[in-house]
């Protein structure tokens, strides 16, 4: 135990520095400073041995505190990317991560950032990166950034219309992108979320020929290691198409069926427990919502719901579901009408209709002269959010109560928000700026 309390010296940048091993210990293994420690986690060298290193002092004064107390204390006038530089370095960036903001939730989030775009005209779609950066789809362009809000090179397709987009991991973005006319292009390929380069160029075949498609929403199995989309070929192929993560070959292929509207999906969504993909293809893209859910090996429809067949006497509301999310915890598919009401659809059964929850006069505070723009939902450790014009609604517990909003004073509607990375990221239609919301981390006592 002596090992771990002894002292260890170092000068940085010319300044004098002293700690003890049970204070790198908390740098972990993986650490530049945890590896001057032997399996014992004792210092390697004798202790009056001094560690010489060419970096800025003052940036390892912060981080040594760090190790020290658990807090993060940034001085006013040092950059907040100097210390994340520094932190890279010494393989901190994690702990400064999470001393500067905690455990995603909801009920907590507080306004980080606002980062205006860098592309002429709205963005259609923002997505959240496993490690709290972000890419943001602008008609043809991509631009992404890294969790220090820093924009990297961004991903052009040459006047391809973006469809989807959407992170295998840190390090990769798949595009998904309209077909030309006459142009033979389009499809789905993965680039580098560094530098923008292309690596791969997925390939759909039909009766093990190459054929050109249209790709549309995303989805993923990272556990499976599968990726989906729903696509649209010239000859009425339209249906989901599935690739290995790691060969980048197509492994399957659920082509439409009738009543069964696949290849123009607005959303897909991979749920664990069920082995199974939603698929839902909503309004407007379609006069009829169709949502179902897909087994691949099963090679079918095994749950399905649409609005096709309601009464000549259903309200209005049931004929216009917006969008849709699964609910895993509840067994049941959450969706959205024009009138911002929530609905849920049990997937118990096979003959339930929506069961409808006004909340509309709780949340809509549409603005004179505001853009609208269609609700979104998505759930993450089961707390159920949901955007309405110039906010994001977020409930809660099993009667799903509105427990808190998030909302900003400028930017006009939100058009599309994600989860990802302990970040919420919402993209609004009017300016061209994104929001980031981040939980604060829990003062230690």
């Amino acid at each position: 135990m002596a090992g771990r309390k002894c002292r260890v010296r170092f000068n940085v940048g010319g300044k004098i520095f002293e700690t003890t091993a049970t204070t790198l210990a908390n740098a972990g293994r993986n650490s530049m400073l945890g590896a001057l420690l032997d399996e014992s986690w004792n210092v390697r060298q004798p202790e009056e041995a001094e560690y010489f290193i060419d970096r800025n002092p003052a940036c390892f004064a912060v981080l040594l505190d760090l190790l020290r107390t658990g807090e993060l204390h940034i001085p006013p006038n040092m950059p907040e990317k100097l210390l994340f530089r520094e932190a890279l370095f010494y393989g901190l960036l994690d702990k400064v991560r999470a001393a500067r903001w905690g455990a995603f939730d909801g009920n907590r989030l507080h306004l980080a950032s606002s980062v205006s775009g860098r592309a002429p005209g709205d963005g259609t779609a923002i997505r959240a990166g496993p490690e709290g950066g972000c890419c943001v789809a602008h008609g043809s362009m991509v631009h992404v950034y890294d969790w220090m809000l820093e924009a990297h090179p961004p991903i052009s397709l040459d006047f391809q219309q973006v469809n989807d987009v959407g992170y295998i991991d840190a390090g990769s973005i798949v595009i998904t992108a309209r077909e030309r006319l006459g142009k033979g292009d389009g499809g789905m390929g993965v680039f580098s979320a560094s530098t923008g380069e292309l690596r791969h160029r997925f390939r759909v075949t039909h009766y093990d020929q190459v054929k050109s498609f249209t790709a549309g929403a995303l989805s993923f199995s990272n556990a499976d290691r599968k990726i989906f989309t729903s696509c649209k070929g010239r000859c009425n192929e339209y249906g989901i198409a599935v690739w290995d993560q790691d060969t980048g070959e197509q492994v399957d292929f659920f082509y439409e069926q009738l009543d069964c509207s696949l290849g123009d999906a607005d959303k897909l969504q991979w749920l664990d427990a069920d082995k199974c993909l939603m698929v839902a293809t909503l309004f407007p893209r379609r006069d009829t919502s169709f949502i179902g859910l897909l087994d691949f090996r099963a090679k079918g429809v095994v749950w399905s719901w649409s609005d096709a067949n309601a009464s000549v006497s259903a309200s209005l509301d049931e004929k216009r579901v917006l969008h849709a999310t699964a609910v895993e915890e509840t067994r049941s598919i959450c969706v959205v009408n024009q009138y911002d009401d929530l609905g849920f659809i049990d997937l118990r059964s096979h003959a339930g209709g929506v069961r409808w929850s006004s909340r509309s006069k709780l949340m809509n505070r549409k603005a004179p002269n505001e853009e609208s723009c269609y609700p979104k939902l998505a759930t993450h450790d089961g707390q159920l959010f949901c955007s309405m014009n110039d906010g994001i609604s977020v409930f809660c517990g099993p009667e799903w109560v509105l427990t808190s909003t998030l909302r900003r004073s400028f930017g006009g509607s939100i058009c599309d928000f994600s989860i990802g990375g302990d970040r919420l990221f919402a993209l609004h239609s009017e300016e061209n700026v994104f929001d980031v919301w981040e939980t604060p981390s829990s003062p230690i006592i």
